[in-house]
């Protein structure tokens, strides 16, 4: 089974992403403050859903730090944020991040973004 880290401190979003994906198969992993893979014992997942603006923390930064890691650098990372502006567009990307996706996000259109980078 394929497996989603969703990084997220909306607790309703987490959970509507973790049942959404969870029915497709995948097996979800939660993190609400950015701080997974601070244990290095946590297992690797195939994608990441990264929220853009975390409490006291920036989705891209996160996003550079775990693309800068040999370790974790090749996971696919999706930046889910309400903000749609071109310039958080270009700074996604220029965070390391794969792909975006807008919030509110139809449900469809999350899992066919997982389903390209999975």
């Amino acid at each position: 089974m394929k497996k989603v880290l969703v990084i997220d401190d909306d607790q309703t979003i987490m959970e509507v992403m973790k049942i959404v994906l969870e029915e497709e198969g995948y097996t979800v992993l939660v993190d609400s403050k950015g701080t997974y893979f601070s244990k290095k014992s946590n297992p690797l997942p195939d994608i990441i859903l990264l929220d853009l603006l975390l409490k006291g923390e920036d989705g891209r930064e996160i996003c550079k730090t775990i693309k800068a890691d040999t370790r974790t650098s090749h996971i696919p990372i999706i930046i889910v944020s309400a903000h749609t502006s071109k310039e958080v567009e270009k700074a996604v990307g220029e965070a390391g991040a794969d792909s975006y996706l807008t919030k509110p996000f139809d449900i469809h259109k999350l899992l066919e973004k997982v389903a390209q980078f999975t």
